[in-house]
């Protein structure tokens, strides 16, 4: 494996020569591949869609990608956010590794037909990637910049241009998933059910009691997992992570864990629970032990970071996590502050060395999780969630979780909506989670709904006192987990278009066979053939009236059944569907589907 973390302060954010054709150029697609190294130390080839650079000697490496700017409109990437516009080619380069992101990018134009969409192998070690727009050259550049051992081979996977964004990278998926070590981790029935889980809810202020007595209500309404967060271990109070390190439950909140956990999986919800084995902190009884392998301090979370280099720090984070699952009889475990890892990319060799030390970072990190992946699946088999989030749930990321979550955006449907499907549309494997839904217990059941259905394209984790809600708020509640269990074969197992990335994913129709699904953020036309659907269910998650459809096909006549935001039945409606746009009247949050054709 290849090996050494580049350092980033080091490289300049432009410098003349990065437009010049390097030492070796081909043509791929519409795409110029240029590769920058020493002359005569790397062979650049392809072989169809995939390019090849081939290492004679250690080298560090930059490989160009670039297109005629063209009517690019956006660049897509996994760590993304809310900047999917076009850059100039003086953005600053970003690393990207196993826990975080993923060397992957795409760039499209404002039909939404991708220009050029890459993915690169190097997904377990890290890579400095930076892309942007030539004000010179009038095109638009993809760097990638990485350490190859003499005889490695780097492997760039280009989708073929002029299809969709979704459709490129489900293509960029599928290969991911061929790579040696890419197979996802199986995903048990139980782990795309949706999921109470206690951290909006109760953030740290948790106990069995009160966790008993959502469960029940949880399980009424069809959840299938319980995720106990941050709270129930020793010196969890007042936020911040300065007490983690021991892993045991706090006797105060939860004086029998194990025998807590068997009362919930009696209300037939699966037990899952929050670790973040990287954190140190100074009250925990580990400290003492361990802080000698803990030398860097994030003080944004109060606590050290455990070096995963060293081979002892590996096998006490393996053993924590499994005594945690053996000892409570738990169904999985939600890993958090993976990400944490990278404080030491690039950092010095300590002093002191012992048997098994790794000097990459990302190299010991994919030890440490295959390892522990290993320990699980010979304790509970394949009947195990582990839960990762962004930013390390990329596709590699598959091989050691099965649940993939959005990173935390409390009470934001925008930002679950953006993240969820950003997750999925990249995901070879796993069940993409939404993060907890929260929402203000005085709202009105529209705006409750509006965070179900921003997590639609995802299985929904709930977190809000469920015994204190409303029965407006409880209605609307079990309406929507109906309707996402009934549509869950499209939306979530199905083959979906969200649109544009810079417009946020505006409006997202899911297929499943001849069940589809047509979900509109936005007031503006949808597009529907009146072909290739049996069942048809139109959302409109906007404050809008209506919905607007573009219609194309044969005229085809149906009666709609229509439903309001909080679940009551509205007037049917018949629609004769012809070619052209058509308002339906859809009240605000509420849906519409297909009950028969009229005709």
């Amino acid at each position: 494996m290849e090996t050494g973390s580049i350092d980033l302060t080091a490289l300049p954010t432009f410098t003349p020569d990065q437009w010049h054709p390097g030492t070796q150029q081909l043509q791929l697609h519409d795409a110029r591949i240029s590769a920058h190294a020493p002359a005569g130390s790397v062979e650049l080839t392809h072989t169809q869609d995939l390019v090849l650079v081939t290492a004679a000697e250690p080298v560090e490496l930059t490989l160009r990608l670039d297109v005629p700017l063209g009517d690019a409109a956006g660049y897509w990437h996994p760590n993304a956010g809310w900047v999917r516009t076009v850059p100039a080619d003086w953005s600053p380069w970003r690393a990207v590794s196993l826990t975080d992101s993923a060397p992957v990018g795409c760039l499209y134009d404002s039909t939404g037909a991708t220009m050029l969409a890459f993915g690169a192998d190097r997904t377990a070690q890290q890579t400095a990637i930076r892309f942007g727009v030539s004000e010179e050259q009038k095109r638009f550049g993809i760097w990638l910049r990485c350490r190859l051992a003499a005889g490695a081979t780097l492997r760039v996977r280009l989708a073929a241009p002029g299809q969709s964004v979704a459709s490129a990278l489900r293509e960029l998926r599928d290969w991911f998933a061929t790579l040696p070590g890419g197979a996802p981790l199986p995903v048990p029935e139980f782990g795309r059910t949706p999921v109470y889980s206690t951290w909006y809810a109760f953030t740290q202020d948790v106990c069995a009691a009160a966790v008993e007595r959502e469960a029940a209500v949880a399980a009424e309404l069809g959840c299938g997992q319980l995720f106990l967060d941050d709270g129930w271990q020793l010196h969890a109070n007042g936020r911040g992570y300065a007490g983690c390190g021991d892993w045991r439950p706090d006797p105060a909140k939860f004086p029998d864990l194990r025998a807590h956990v068997e009362t919930v999986r009696g209300l037939g919800l699966r037990y899952v629970a929050w670790i973040a084995p990287l954190l140190l902190g100074e009250r925990s009884q580990a400290y003492l032990d361990w802080a000698r392998y803990a030398p860097e301090y994030v003080h944004s979370l109060d606590c050290r970071i455990l070096d995963p280099r060293h081979a002892e720090v590996r096998e006490h984070i393996v053993r924590s996590c499994r005594e945690v699952v053996e000892a409570h009889g738990l169904d999985g475990l939600k890993v958090d502050f993976l990400d944490e890892a990278t404080v030491y990319a690039g950092a010095p060799i300590p002093d002191e060395l012992g048997a098994g030390y790794l000097h990459d970072v990302d190299q010991a990190m994919a030890q440490l999780l295959t390892r522990l992946r290993e320990e699980l699946q010979a304790l509970r088999g394949d009947d195990f969630v582990i839960e990762l989030r962004q930013p390390y749930a990329g596709p590699a990321m598959t091989a050691f979780g099965n649940a993939l979550r959005a990173v935390d955006c409390p009470a934001d449907a925008v930002a679950n909506r953006i993240r969820t499907l950003d997750i999925g549309l990249l995901a070879p494997g796993g069940a993409v989670h939404s993060d907890m839904l929260m929402w203000d217990p005085q709202a009105t059941p529209q705006t409750m709904a509006r965070q179900l259905q921003g997590a639609l394209h995802a299985v929904p984790q709930l977190s809000a006192r469920l015994s204190e809600l409303s029965e407006p708020h409880r209605e609307t509640l079990a309406f929507w987990l109906g309707v996402w269990r009934e549509l869950q074969p499209a939306l979530t197992g199905g083959h979906y278009e969200p649109g544009r990335p810079d417009e946020l994913y505006p409006q997202v129709t899911a297929r499943h066979g001849e069940q589809w699904v047509v979900t509109s953020y936005v007031d503006r036309p949808a597009e529907l053939p009146t072909e290739g659907w049996r069942e048809l269910t139109l959302i409109n998650a906007t404050p809008a009236r209506r919905l607007l459809l573009d219609v194309t096909g044969a005229p085809r006549t149906v009666q709609f059944d229509v439903f309001d935001a909080a679940g009551r039945p509205q007037p049917p409606l018949t629609l004769k569907l012809t070619p052209g746009l058509h308002a339906v009247a859809v009240p605000p949050g509420g849906l519409c589907r297909v009950a028969r054709d009229a005709e």
